[in-house]
Order: C-alpha cells, then sequence, then structure tokens
C-alpha cells in the first residue's frame, strides 16, 4: 500500500507554518506597512494571470502548491470569485496536460515520472475505489491528484467525467480557501 504519510506529514507542517505566520503578521500590525500596502497593489492588480499560469503548472507534476497559492491570493485581496474560477480552470488545464501525457505517451513516460512500485500501488487503489478516489483527491490539498490524472490518461478513462471530477472538486476546495484566505486577510488587517 501507498503510504500517504509522504503528503500529509508536509501538508500538517506548512498548514502550521501558516498559522505561526498569521499570528506573526497580525502582532506586528504588516498590513498597514507602506512595503506591504505595495506589494498588496501590485498582486492585486496582476495578479490573476500569475495565478493562472502557476495553477496550470501546479495541476501537472511540478508540485507549486496551489491550494496555498490561492491562500494568499485571497488574504493579498485578489477578488474571490475571479480567483476561484481562474485557479480552477488551471488547475484544470494542468491535469489535462497530464492526461494528454499519460494518454498520447502511454506507460514509459509515465514510469519516467513514478517508480513502478508506486505507480503499481496506486493502480492498485484505481482498481478498488475508481473516480471515488480521484474525487477524494481533489478536495484534498495535500493529497497528490496530480498523480491520478496520469493514471486516467494511461487508462484512457472517459473524458467527460475526468473533466467533471477534475474541474468540480478544485472549484470546491478553492471556494473554502479563497473564502478562508479572505477571512485571515480581514483578520490580520491586510484586505
Amino acid at each position: 500500500m501507498i503510504s500517504w504519510k509522504s503528503s500529509i506529514v508536509p501538508g500538517v507542517i506548512v498548514a502550521v507554518i501558516c498559522l505561526v505566520t498569521l499570528f506573526l503578521l497580525k502582532f506586528l500590525n504588516v498590513g498597514n506597512m507602506q512595503l506591504f500596502l505595495d506589494a498588496k497593489a501590485f498582486v492585486v492588480e496582476h495578479g490573476l494571470l500569475g495565478v493562472f499560469f502557476a495553477t496550470i503548472l501546479a495541476g501537472t507534476i511540478v508540485p507549486l502548491g496551489s491550494p496555498v497559492l490561492v491562500v494568499v491570493a485571497a488574504l493579498l485581496g485578489i477578488p474571490k470569485i475571479p480567483l476561484i474560477l481562474t485557479a480552477t480552470t488551471g488547475f484544470t488545464i494542468g491535469m489535462m496536460i497530464n492526461y494528454g501525457l499519460a494518454y498520447y505517451l502511454g506507460r514509459p513516460y509515465i514510469t519516467k515520472k513514478v517508480a513502478t512500485e508506486k505507480l503499481q500501488a496506486i493502480m492498485h487503489l484505481w482498481d478498488r475505489w475508481g473516480w471515488t478516489l480521484y474525487t477524494i483527491f481533489g478536495l484534498v490539498p495535500v493529497l497528490p491528484v496530480e498523480l491520478l490524472s496520469l493514471i486516467c490518461g494511461l487508462l484512457k478513462t472517459r473524458l467527460d467525467i475526468f473533466l467533471i471530477l477534475s474541474f468540480v472538486p478544485r472549484l470546491v476546495l478553492f471556494t473554502i480557501l479563497a473564502y478562508l484566505g479572505e477571512q485571515a486577510g480581514i483578520w490580520i488587517g491586510i484586505v
């Protein structure tokens, strides 16, 4: 079986670091510092394009941490609805890239990205849980849904179901995270 510790432990560590950082930002009252105000204005003005390209990369195997990106962007004041739609669309495009590469390049391509033992374990989980597993991975920010998009391409799963189950769970997740980010920004005095 696959040990999900490799994804969950770093996720918990990042969450703790983020909470400590929020308390420090609140304590230091950074929302009123000129440097921070300038950075916030820049992110709000130019942020959606950056979010779009970063989430495309995050939807592939590149580990960019799109959930953290969404929280930070909302914390810095990027409007929630455009942020949620941009991030979800970008991530779904990234997942489509994985799907397409695995679909057309097959097992040799995937074994260059994923160890054979890990691939076999993931395939075993897929055989047992299928789309349910994919949906759960899409909703939990620390689980590697990007790897499952490769499996979907390798198995040549139905594209319409793949697109829906790539988009909808991330839409839900990014909506929750954007609202949490905005509330954190309000709490520390940034938004």
